[in-house]
């Protein structure tokens, strides 16, 4: 079994003519599904360019949204218009549930959030997603803003109950999907550890950790993990537009996929002997 997995493509960021021929690299890699771990584009595209995938690729697309894909919307109303677009072709794992791929493979998948529980908390980076989604703007004090004071308070508290609403709901998923299978493949947009926020070949700082991990799905991961050390975790995320990859532990491994404004890449999950093994997506177009 042989899936592409691509991460932060920013679809709205990328000339026609380069979609096109990304989509015919991901058919001729022989993929019989593609992943797709978020920031796909913004609200106001979103569907189309998802269904131009759909239609291009010819293949399963499994996908769950970064935060790119919310701005200029809410985050219901995003969510909502996925489900009512999303069908046997096009998956929206945060809502589908677990899905068995093979005998020992199954797949679940969930957004995440930065959840502002790692790094420098009082001096953290301000991100447009504070701005652009409006259940965040709304608990930006727009007038401080204006005075070039960024007010945290009300925001951090919304962000962690964004992370907690995240690992409520990939919780039963996850649960499910490990009594189903012997390995997990989990897809989320943002890294659920300090250790998988990678940029530039190395962690990122302390005042971007904030809104670049997502600390109670980490913790879910742990849990869960290693309350079944028969069963293997493989997570695969992006948002960081970084590659690498972290063993959490011994049956608990992270890859950060990269991805970037107007460059199109994708990397090979396959399962070999029982085994996940996961190349890229790194800088350069891969179609192994």
């Amino acid at each position: 079994m042989k899936l592409a997995w691509a991460t932060d493509i920013h679809l709205d960021s990328v000339e026609l003519p380069d979609v096109i021929k990304f989509c015919a690299k991901v058919r001729q890699s022989k993929a019989t599904a593609i992943l797709i771990s978020g920031d796909i584009a913004n609200s106001t595209c979103l569907e189309e360019w998802i269904e131009f995938l759909g239609s291009h690729l010819e293949l399963p697309i499994y996908f769950v949204l970064g935060n790119h894909d919310y701005y200029g919307s809410s985050i219901e109303k995003m969510q909502d218009v996925v489900r009512d677009f999303s069908d046997e072709q096009k998956i929206y794992l945060q809502q589908s549930g677990p899905v068995k791929l093979t005998e020992n493979l199954s797949i679940v998948g969930n957004d995440g959030w930065g959840d502002c529980r790692l790094g420098d908390l009082e001096n953290f980076e301000f991100l447009t997603d504070y701005v652009a989604i409006r259940d965040l703007r709304e608990k930006v004090n727009q007038r401080a803003l204006r005075m070039g004071d960024f007010e945290s308070g009300w925001l951090k508290k919304k962000l962690g109950e964004l992370g907690d609403e995240a690992a409520g709901t990939l919780r039963p998923h996850l649960i499910e999907a490990t009594k189903a299978s012997e390995s997990v493949l989990v897809l989320t947009h943002v890294p659920p550890f300090r250790e998988s926020c990678w940029h530039n070949g190395t962690i990122s700082g302390d005042t971007w950790l904030p809104g670049f991990t997502c600390k109670a799905i980490g913790d879910l991961l742990i849990s869960v993990a290693e309350s079944n050390p028969e069963t293997s975790y493989t997570v695969l995320c992006g948002h960081t537009h970084g590659f690498g990859q972290s063993q959490i532990l011994p049956n608990l491994v992270v890859h950060t996929g990269f991805g970037d404004y107007g460059s199109l890449s994708f990397g090979s999950v396959r399962l070999a002997e029982e085994r996940v093994i996961v190349k890229g997506p790194t800088a350069k177009v891969q179609d192994a």
